[in-house]
This record gives structure tokens, C-alpha cells and sequence, in this order.
């Protein structure tokens, strides 16, 4: 009795570079001889754009770019020997670009597929730099028929339909779909009513890595013709996983695999943001961080992803108390640090704040004082903090929440400077969570720290309630208003106060030109202030 036809295929989580070609090519390279050498596979399964690195953006339109582009396809083709890849890329066809993917068996281009559904919508720019593609591209390998797809193509149901048309028996698609809230089971369920239309296995493989203010997770997965998940590789992990596919009385069919589990909501957000914050640093080639640490709770979140991300040597934290700065706050801030075992500094700003009042004496002679003197205390520390990272050359990290930069409770030049934001898009609430879900791990942030009312203690006895509504409250118009876009009436049928609401949305609309000047920071809600906020600045819109 012969054997069951099988058919092997490694699904490539890989954490790619954008730009980098040639080490995109070189990732490849190693993936495909462990596919073939270690895992005895048929085909490798690489992400979408694997050899420019996703989203190249304006990059797309340099010839240089193209060139080394052309040079990594032909590199790899020469060496899938033993084991055929899948390899995404952009294709030049004249003035034309596609997205493009490549079946490469031996050294010969198999079939090559044209993404047909081009996103255009929150992060995504693709019809900017694409065409798209108008046929189903159907591939045999060892007897078996994959139809193949693009991400944005297993959204759609015509591209599988069409696929399915031409004798496909099951699809695989290639992806670079970034992390958001819920983004995974968003993923599944699409994927499963495609599963439903078309009644076949579907493989899906997603990019990993961070990004700029994208994080990729991976969650690469494969679905039976039933609709069930059968295999799930970890979230946040780089690796090749191998799946089979056999033949059976009715069908093509995967073996069943290792399902990771499903991260919640919290857990899945820390795990993205210290990502996105590693590849940052990593990628960029700096030796480290450096960031305030103020006994607060928006600084002391951070300094535990910065920990986490990095390892505690590659982290300096300096405290930079002033005339205003609580004692609770100076120990809670050096306990963290001590726990953490990060370098620590202690640098008042009495003096700096001092000279330059004096320097300024005359010019706000008459004038009572106010935010000015707030904000001239918060620039102070960004001297120092500047000044280490220019010295040391490390990065300066900013520890501002997104409901602060949604009402600009934060000055410019000031606690807003640095070179990347790690909690920029979680709402004050959600810094609360994340520091709940990082002590579930290891107490590393004091409880004092997360059971204190919020101050920047920049004035004697102050408190964020002073100058916001509660952060509950403020939390919640702001979610609706910026990640839902409703309008003032919609959310105050929702029960808040007319008066409150109008407000709130006049200080987001007031600050815009703050947050064009924000560093980049990671994206874990459906909508952040970065690719997908694009807010004039200069506007008569009315609410």
C-alpha cells in the first residue's frame, strides 16, 4: 500500500528589516536552509514584502532601491535547491509597481502572484505605491494546488473564489498585518468565513517585528476546511513552524500542530509594546535608553518595558527633583530603580530653574506666575536628559500616556522630547492595567506608585484632576471621539456631561501642533496619533 500524499510546508515568522535587502535576503536564506535541513520542508513560507521589509513607503520609489531588490530576488532563486520558498517583494513592471509574491522551486519562478485588494485605510498607503493585480494565481507542488494571497486579498471573498476556481485545494496567504487591541481574533474570524465560502484550508503567515510605531506579532496560523484553528505560532516570537498537509478521501487537510494560546488584551499590548520599543533601539543601533524617572506612574511603566526590552545594563534612569518634587516621590522613584538594577542618577533642577527665572526676571516683571514657570521646570530636565543621551549615545525615552497627548498635557520641548514614546497610545487607564499586569510578573513598580493621585508636581499641591476631568471620564471621550469618531452629541448620549465633552474635544483640537512634533511611539489601539491621525492643524471646524 503506497503512502499518504504529505506535503510539508515551514511558515517563516521573521522579523525583517524595512530597507534592508539585503539582509532581508540573507534572513531568507538562513530560514530556507533550515526549512530544508531541519525540518525536512517542501516550501518555505515568507511574509509579505519579506525582501523589502514592510511598509517601505517613499523607498519604493528610488531606483537604487529596485535594484537591490531585483539582485535579492535573484539571489534567492539561485538557492532553492531542495526546498522551494515563497518569497513577497515589490515588482517593477515598467513605471508599474506590485506587490508581488513568488513560488521559486530550483531556481525557476514557479508562479508569481499580484495583490488584487489593496488596503487604503488606517495605517495602510498601499494605493499610493501599488497596482493591483487582476488574477488568481494558482500553483502545483508535489501534486498538491495552493492558491495564494496576499493579506489584504483573504479580506476580500473574490480573490479566493477565484482561486478556488482554478483548482486551488487549499490557499495560502502571505501577510503584514500590525498588532492592534483584538487584532488576532479579528484576523481568525475573517479568515474563518473565507474558510466557510470557499471550503478549504487556509494558511496564513504573518510578519513579526517592530516597525517605527508598527508592531508586526506573528500569530501565524492554520485553519482546517471546518473553520478550526489547527495550529497557532506564538504571539511576539520570531521562528520557522512546520505544518503538514495530507491527502485525504475528501481533500486536501493539515495534521493538526501546536496551538499557542491567545494573549489577552493586557498581556498582549505589554508584549507589543516591549517589542516595538527593542527593534526601535535595536534596529536603530543605539547602545541603550535614558529616560526621567519622576516617582510617577507613566515613567515607572516605562522604565519596567525599557528593562524588559532591553536588559536592565542598557537602561540609565536619572530622578531630577525640584523645589516641588514630594519625598514619597524621590524614594518610590529610587526603589524602582534599585529593583530594577538600572544605572541611577540624582540631578536637581533647583539651580538650572533658578538662573533661568533670574535670566527672565525682567521680561516677567508684572506678571503673576503660571504654566510658563511649570513648563520652564519641565525644560530644565530636558536639558539634562539631552545632554546625557547626546554624551552617552543613548536614546532618549519619553514616558508621555495618549490621554495626555490628546489635550496636550504635556509641554513642548520639555517632557515631549525624545526619540520614541513607548506608551504614547495607551489612555491613562491602560497605564494602570499595564502596571498591574507587569507586578503580576514581579513587583517592580511600587504600589505606592500606581495607588497615588496623578500630579506632574510642577506647583505646590498639584493634581492632574485640576486641570482634566477624571481620567475615567476623560478616558472614555476620548476613546470615542478619536477611535471611534463620534460626535458630541453621540457621546453625550452616553452620559457625559455637554459641558465636559466640548471641552475635551476643544483641547485635542488645540493641540495638534503638539503631537505633529511628538516623537513615534507604538500603536496598540485601533487608532493612534501617527499614520492613521491625520487632524489639520490649522482648522475652522466647529463641533
Amino acid at each position: 500500500m503506497s503512502a499518504t500524499p504529505r506535503l510539508k510546508l515551514a511558515l517563516a515568522q521573521l522579523n525583517l528589516l524595512v530597507g534592508d535587502v539585503g539582509g532581508n535576503a540573507t534572513r531568507v536564506l538562513e530560514a530556507l536552509a533550515h526549512a530544508r535541513d531541519k525540518l525536512g520542508a517542501d516550501l518555505l513560507v515568507c511574509p509579505e514584502l519579506t525582501l523589502s521589509g514592510y511598509p517601505p513607503d517613499d523607498l519604493l520609489f528610488h531606483r537604487g532601491f529596485q535594484r537591490q531588490v531585483e539582485t535579492a530576488l535573484a539571489t534567492v532563486r539561485a538557492s532553492t535547491r531542495g526546498c522551494a520558498a515563497l518569497v513577497g517583494y515589490p515588482e517593477y513592471a515598467g513605471t508599474q509597481i506590485f506587490n508581488s509574491a513568488s513560488v521559486i522551486a530550483d531556481g525557476e519562478l514557479v508562479a508569481t502572484h499580484r495583490k488584487s485588494s489593496l488596503p487604503n485605510y488606517k495605517v495602510f498607503d498601499e494605493k499610493r505605491y501599488f497596482k493591483r493585480g487582476n488574477h488568481a494565481t494558482v500553483f502545483d507542488l508535489r501534486g498538491f494546488r495552493a492558491g495564494l494571497l496576499i493579506c489584504e486579498d483573504v479580506w476580500d471573498a473574490d480573490p479566493g473564489q477565484l482561486a478556488l476556481d482554478e483548482g486551488a485545494e487549499f490557499l495560502i496567504v502571505i501577510n503584514a498585518s500590525p498588532y492592534e487591541w483584538r487584532k488576532q481574533a479579528n484576523r481568525e474570524d475573517i479568515v474563518r468565513r473565507r474558510v466557510l465560502d470557499v471550503g478549504v484550508p487556509v494558511v496564513y503567515v504573518n510578519l513579526l517585528g517592530g516597525q517605527d510605531e508598527l508592531v508586526f506579532d506573528g500569530q501565524s496560523f492554520v485553519m482546517d476546511a471546518a473553520g478550526n484553528v489547527v495550529m497557532r505560532a506564538p504571539a511576539f516570537e520570531a521562528g520557522i513552524f512546520a505544518i503538514e498537509f495530507e491527502r485525504t478521501a475528501t481533500g486536501v487537510a493539515p495534521i493538526p500542530g501546536v496551538i499557542s494560546r491567545e494573549l489577552d488584551d493586557v498581556e498582549s499590548a505589554y508584549q507589543a509594546i516591549v517589542l516595538g520599543v527593542r527593534d526601535y533601539v535595536g534596529k536603530h543601533g543605539f547602545p541603550g535608553v535614558v529616560l526621567g524617572l519622576s516617582g510617577g506612574i507613566d515613567s515607572a511603566l516605562t522604565l519596567a518595558i525599557a528593562v524588559d526590552a532591553l536588559g536592565a545594563d542598557k537602561v540609565h534612569v536619572a530622578m531630577m527633583p525640584s523645589r516641588y518634587t514630594s519625598d514619597i516621590s524621590v524614594t518610590d522613584a529610587e526603589e524602582q530603580a534599585r529593583a530594577l538594577g538600572v544605572q541611577y542618577s540624582v540631578l536637581p533642577i533647583e539651580k538650572m530653574f533658578e538662573a533661568t527665572l533670574e535670566t527672565l526676571r525682567e521680561e516677567f516683571a508684572g506678571r503673576p506666575a503660571d504654566a510658563t514657570e511649570e513648563n520652564i521646570q519641565s525644560r530644565c530636565r530636558m536639558l539634562i536628559l539631552m545632554g546625557i543621551s547626546n554624551k552617552t549615545g543613548k536614546m532618549l525615552l519619553t514616558t508621555g500616556n495618549k490621554s495626555e497627548m490628546a489635550v496636550g498635557y504635556a509641554t513642548l520641548y520639555g517632557d515631549m522630547a525624545g526619540g520614541f514614546a513607548p506608551i504614547k497610545d495607551c489612555s491613562k487607564m491602560l497605564v494602570y492595567r499595564l502596571s498591574e499586569y507587569r507586578n503580576s510578573l514581579g513587583r517592580v513598580i511600587p504600589q505606592r506608585v500606581i495607588d497615588r493621585p496623578p500630579s506632574a508636581e510642577l506647583r505646590p499641591d498639584q493634581r492632574d484632576s485640576d486641570s482634566l476631568p477624571p481620567y475615567e471620564v476623560l478616558d472614555a471621550i476620548l476613546g470615542a471621539f478619536i477611535e471611534e469618531d463620534l460626535s458630541v452629541d453621540e457621546i453625550c448620549e452616553r452620559g457625559f456631561d455637554r459641558a465636559t465633552v466640548g471641552r475635551v474635544l476643544d483641547m485635542v483640537k488645540r493641540n495638534e501642533y503638539k503631537r505633529r512634533q511628538a516623537p513615534p511611539g507604538v500603536r496598540v489601539s485601533g487608532r493612534a496619533f501617527g499614520r492613521d491621525w491625520r487632524y489639520p492643524i490649522t482648522n475652522g471646524y466647529r463641533r
